[in-house]
């Protein structure tokens, strides 16, 4: 039997409700709660492996406190580029990195220092760290 395989605009949309409801600190048992769902559901909803209705989407934007429109930022649109460089080729890995848990705690841990010396410190340090894996492989 075939595996269904989601569409990208869907695991796209998923993929922001997940990242928006961790930067909330809202679990899936706590979203799907609040939709009258299970966080199975939910699960489902964030891996694109079941679509969101409009109305659902428009409750999800309500509870997580943002426009409907956020949840299609930087979607796939279907097209090929025709050169030059592409934003949203450039920006997918930062979408998939702030849907997960570890990026969410960085940011949030990050957003939280203020001292821009010590915030230039911490980059510097991840880039270093960041050549020197790629060194070794």
């Amino acid at each position: 039997m075939l595996k269904k395989i989601p569409n990208p605009i869907d695991r796209h949309v998923g993929s922001r409700v997940r990242m928006r409801r961790m930067l909330a600190g809202v679990s899936q048992e706590k979203l799907g709660d609040a939709l009258g769902l299970t966080f199975q559901q939910v699960q489902k909803y964030e891996k694109g492996a079941n679509r969101i209705s409009a109305s659902r989407l428009q409750q999800i934007a309500k509870m997580l406190d943002v426009p409907v429109s956020f949840f299609f930022d930087g979607a796939p649109t279907g097209d090929t580029p025709s050169g030059g460089f592409s934003d949203s080729a450039s920006t997918t890995y930062i979408s998939d990195f702030l849907s997960t848990s570890e990026g969410v705690q960085l940011t949030k841990a990050f957003v939280r220092i203020k001292s821009g010396r010590v915030r230039r410190r911490i980059i510097d340090l991840a880039e270093a760290l960041a050549e020197e894996d790629s060194e070794k492989s």
